[in-house]
């Protein structure tokens, strides 16, 4: 499984300008709590239903509190096919701009 730590994901979207596809598999609540600019809110309950809404063509960051259940997601999504990359530490590591 692929990885990023939050600084690197911070550094390449914040300093780089980078547009990235990140995907915030938290519930509801915890987004609600703030989530990084840009990223798409999919529920790791709901990965499995939705992920016809992400391109096989691109590749996709996936963001949670801690970095379990993203890995999880990355995990699944790798089974079938996606590029994905887990993001390490989640949002409890992120020092970024919030949204």
């Amino acid at each position: 499984m692929k990885t990023m730590t939050a600084e690197e994901v911070r550094k390449k979207l914040e300093e780089e300008g980078k547009n990235l596809n990140l995907v915030d598999v938290r519930e509801d609540e915890e987004v609600a709590e703030g989530k990084i600019p840009g990223a798409k809110h999919i529920p790791l309950g709901s990965i499995e239903d939705r992920k016809d809404e992400l391109d096989q063509d691109k590749e996709y960051i996936m963001v949670c509190r801690s970095g379990g259940r993203s890995g999880k997601a990355t995990q699944f999504l790798e089974e079938h096919g996606y590029n994905v990359i887990n993001m390490e530490g989640g949002m409890l590591s992120w020092e970024g701009k919030k949204e």
